[in-house]
Order: C-alpha cells, then sequence, then structure tokens
C-alpha cells in the first residue's frame, strides 16, 4: 500500500531540504560575523526555526531571506557579545574552525577567514563587519547588502570603503600557504630544542604571542611584545614542550598545531606571518574554544530524523 505525503509533511521536506542547501553559507556569514563557532551555530539553528515558521509561499528567494536573517541575528549577538568579552581574562582570540572539510566555510571565497584577519574584524562594529563580510567573502552586490542592513546603498558602499581601508592598514600580505605551514613547521622545532636564536630569527621585531586562556593556568594574560620576549617566552618553560604529541590540524584555511599532553588536546597553535617573518602567534588554550574546534568537523552532519537540530 502507498501513502503520500501529506502538504504539511511535504512542505517541511522542502523547508529542510533548502535550509540543509543554503546551510555552509548561513554558517560562513555568522561565524565571520562572530568569530565564534558556538554562537554562529546558535545563530544558524534560530534562522532554522524561524524558516521553519515562515510562510514560505509568499518568500520569493529562500537563499536572500536566509541570509537576510543569519546576518541580522549575527549582528545582534554581536553586540551582547562585545560586551560579554569586556570580563575575558587575558587576550581573547576568534574560535578557531577546521577547515579540512571545507576550506572557504560556504565562501564564495576563503576570504575574512584566517584568524589574523577575523581578529582584526573585531575593531569594527558589527554592522561594518556584516557589510565587510557579505561583500568580501560572499560577493553580495551592494544593493542586497543594503536591503540586509536596512540602509541606503550610498551608506553600504560608504562602509564597506571605510573598512577595506581600516584592515588594509592594519594587515599584512600573508605568505602562500606552503611557506605558512614550513615556517610554522621550523618555528615548533626551533621550540622544542630551545634554539632561542633560530626563533628570533623566524620573528620580525614588532612581532606579538596572544595567549588566549581566560584566566586558564599557564596562558599568558597580556599580550607578549617583540621579537627576543616571544623567542624567550615560547622556550622559557622547557617542560611545556616534554612528552606532547603534535598534530597538524586546518585552522581557518592555514596549518596550525594541536598540542596533546596526556593524550588530551591542551593547546592550538598558529601564526600569522608575511614575507619578513613570523608577527604574530596565537595561542588558543581556552578549553571549551579547544572543543568548538573539534565539534567544527562535524558541523554539517544532520541528525536523521530530527530537522530541529540541523
Amino acid at each position: 500500500m502507498h501513502f503520500e505525503p501529506s502538504p504539511a509533511t511535504s512542505g517541511l521536506q522542502e523547508a529542510v531540504a533548502v535550509f540543509v542547501q543554503h546551510r555552509p553559507r548561513l554558517f560562513g556569514i555568522a561565524y565571520r560575523v562572530l568569530g565564534s563557532v558556538v554562537e554562529a551555530e546558535d545563530v544558524v539553528q534560530e534562522v532554522w526555526l524561524r524558516w521553519q515558521k515562515t510562510d514560505r509561499s509568499v518568500v520569493v528567494s529562500p537563499v536572500a531571506f536566509l541570509s537576510s536573517t543569519t546576518t541580522r541575528l549575527a549582528i545582534n549577538v554581536a553586540q551582547s557579545a562585545r560586551v560579554r568579552r569586556e570580563t575575558y581574562i587575558g587576550p581573547w582570540l576568534p574560535e578557531p574552525i577546521d577547515t579540512s572539510s571545507d576550506p572557504e566555510v560556504g565562501a564564495q571565497r576563503a576570504e575574512a577567514l584566517e584568524l589574523v584577519l577575523l581578529l582584526l574584524l573585531e575593531k569594527l562594529n558589527p554592522t561594518e563587519r556584516a557589510a565587510y563580510v557579505l561583500r568580501e567573502a560572499f560577493d553580495y552586490a551592494y544593493p542586497e547588502i543594503a536591503e540586509i542592513l536596512q540602509l541606503s546603498v550610498v551608506n553600504v558602499r560608504k562602509i564597506v570603503s571605510r573598512a577595506r581601508m581600516r584592515l588594509s592598514a592594519e594587515s599584512r600580505e600573508s605568505v602562500d600557504t606552503a611557506e605558512h605551514r614550513h615556517l610554522l613547521n621550523a618555528f615548533v622545532s626551533a621550540a622544542q630544542t630551545g634554539d632561542v636564536a633560530s626563533l628570533e630569527a623566524f620573528l620580525t621585531s614588532d612581532a606579538v604571542s596572544l595567549s588566549d586562556g581566560n584566566g586558564i593556568r599557564g596562558a599568558a594574560r597580556i599580550p607578549v611584545l617583540g621579537r627576543a620576549r616571544v623567542a624567550n617566552l615560547t622556550t622559557a618553560y622547557s617542560r611545556f614542550w616534554q612528552g606532547v604529541d603534535l598534530r597538524w590540524v586546518d585552522t581557518n584555511g592555514r596549518a596550525g598545531v594541536m598540542i596533546y599532553r596526556d593524550g588530551e588536546p591542551a593547546t592550538i597553535l598558529t601564526i600569522a606571518a608575511s614575507k619578513e617573518g613570523i608577527y604574530k602567534l596565537m595561542w588558543v588554550w581556552n578549553p571549551s574554544k579547544i572543543a568548538a574546534f573539534l565539534d567544527s568537523r562535524s558541523r554539517f552532519a544532520v541528525a536523521l530524523g530530527s530537522p530541529l537540530m540541523l
């Protein structure tokens, strides 16, 4: 006996199919605006709930509706997150994401994905950040961005232009992925052997080391500045490198090292490098951010029979 699905069931199945199709893009937008895997997932989940309850028969463009809802929710979350981060202990870094399965995280280009650029994006207000992300990473037209942000096209053009100028003034041209991995590998090898002279040779004169631990023991609570200080800090605790297991990971489209101690992931290390050398070390110690990185590997997995938890 054959049973035809009811209109309601058929409609929900179609809603799920549309949402799953665009989900990588929605996550990519939210993640770049928020710099947080967990917060981005929460936004995407809320978008799904709203999509499910929407009268979809009057939606002309599902992707436009979903993108607009995602962007506006992400802006709201970013505004409240800024207040929460004021109580963060020590440097704050974006939550790294595993990009081994999707190097671009749903974007048309891998723009605004590297940790160092996500960190710079934090200097923009949430609306500026969203406009920049929609334009540079997802190639939205200015009228589309204006409609999403409920601003004039002229205003959006100015916002994106200002964001570009501000970011270009503070960013540096990155080395390619192969050179980035080589530098990180050589740096870690020198650190393991306590070779301070080699470490200094890899670093720029204005190098900075940022340790994101939110008060966890062992993580520096202030940025460490300067070639000599960064090199000495990296080798100061000789026991840190003893008995650890190092594994390569893909962090935001770049190579990173996951440092395991006693079989447990303890730290993620990645770098930002230009042709002059390594200018920023980024150490993620915060256990919740390491857990989010590990969970991000399965962010596209869908629980069968449970569309609400897409």
